[in-house]
């Protein structure tokens, strides 16, 4: 198995109006997106492709909202205490999942 291109552990996973998950797990590998509660169990999946990431106004410096099936998720990382900074984290995320995009030639939303 091809080592993930992102991987975060202890990020919140919102839907709106509520948290699915504190403690959850964003992982990008393989050309795909895997939203994870702590346990491991799936909350959603998508290959990049289909899945848009951005950094709204009104999210913090630690949050991006990532649109997956259809559905958006509001990802707040760095939660819990773990050692990267989430404003770090969070750009790496837009990093992975733009660069993943740009490499299969799809447009970014905000082209």
């Amino acid at each position: 198995m091809a080592e993930p291109e992102f991987n975060a552990t202890g990020v919140r996973i919102g839907r709106w109006p509520r948290s699915l998950t504190k403690a959850g797990q964003v992982l990008v590998q393989n050309g795909r997106l895997v939203l994870l509660t702590s346990n491991g169990r799936e909350i959603d999946s998508a290959p990049l492709g289909s899945v848009t990431a951005e950094k709204p106004w009104y999210a913090g410096d630690d949050s991006t909202v990532a649109r997956v099936n259809g559905t958006r998720y509001r990802l707040t990382m760095g939660q819990q205490g773990h050692t990267k900074d989430g404003e770090e984290l969070a750009g790496q995320f837009l990093d992975a999942v733009r660069g993943a995009r740009s490499a299969r030639g799809v447009r970014d939303a905000r082209d």
